[in-house]
């Protein structure tokens, strides 16, 4: 073999190195970001644009990410992104949100707590609330707000969901049709540009309609990376929803819709 052929197998062979190097980072930042971006992740990595839309287009091929306008997301279209997975998207989105949400629940009510990441965050914030009556289908839940000693948990029955601590299935519509709460907390896997709440369980799905019939005021807490994702079942629309809160402008059409609905929306900050 020649040695201008060998040193470019040499030089193929450092490149290919490099980008399997790139490749896991960029896993861990659509896991932190919920998005990542072509423009930032050439920034980032200090290689060109070109370079990032291949590797992009190589994780993508591979089934890893998938392609949205600009960048790529963590691919979910049948089923939800695993638990340990969706807790560290956009974390720092959700405690904003959580908090936001949080300076809305007053004392002294009778409140339902939902299945979701979001929830769980807002759920860390009420552990100075006085006089709640929180009902959840969310172990999670119940284990952080056990430690509010000012306030009483009820744990619905249900099928549990080992995956993530969630509680499903007849035994949990039972618990929730014999409640009337003043207010309920819920999220959702994905929502569209018609403003309809979506997901994956019908089980779940089920549940989030009863506890939004079975509540004087429902509150959505989503942040902006589940525009970016696909679900299959829809839950309801934001017309059923009294507050959205979440972390970025919504497009105005869906603006318009809500101020329709009077659906208020919520930034965090």
């Amino acid at each position: 073999m020649s040695l201008s052929l060998l040193l470019v197998r040499r030089i193929h062979e450092r490149i290919r190195m490099v980008n399997n190097l790139r490749s896991p980072e960029i896993i861990k930042l659509a896991n932190q970001r919920g998005i990542v971006r072509v423009e930032e992740l050439a920034e980032f990595f200090s290689v060109s644009l070109q370079t990032i839309r291949k590797d992009l287009n190589k994780l993508c091929s591979d089934g890893q990410l998938e392609r949205v306008h600009g960048g790529a997301i963590i691919p979910s279209h049948i089923e939800n992104i695993k638990y340990e997975q969706r807790k560290s998207i956009n974390l720092l989105g959700k405690q904003s949100i959580g908090q936001e949400c949080a300076k809305e629940i007053p004392n002294d009510i009778c409140l339902f707590m939902g299945i979701g990441t979001s929830t769980e965050t807002a759920a860390k914030l009420l552990l100075s609330h006085k006089n709640l009556l929180i009902v959840t289908n969310n172990l999670n839940i119940a284990n952080i707000l056990k430690n509010n000693i000012q306030s009483k948990v009820v744990v619905t029955g249900g099928n549990l969901r080992k995956s993530d601590g969630a509680l499903i299935g007849q035994p949990t519509l039972e618990t929730i049709q014999n409640f009337k709460f003043d207010l309920a907390i819920i999220g959702c896997s994905a929502l569209d540009t018609e403003g309809n709440m979506l997901d994956f369980d019908t089980q779940e799905i089920l549940v989030n309609q009863s506890i939004i019939s079975q509540a004087e005021k429902t509150y959505l807490v989503a942040d902006h990376t589940k525009f970016l994702r696909r679900a299959p079942i829809k839950i309801a629309s934001l017309a059923t929803v009294d507050c959205f809160f979440t972390d970025n402008k919504l497009e105005q059409p869906l603006v318009e819709k809500c101020k329709l609905w009077s659906t208020e929306v919520r930034y965090s900050k």
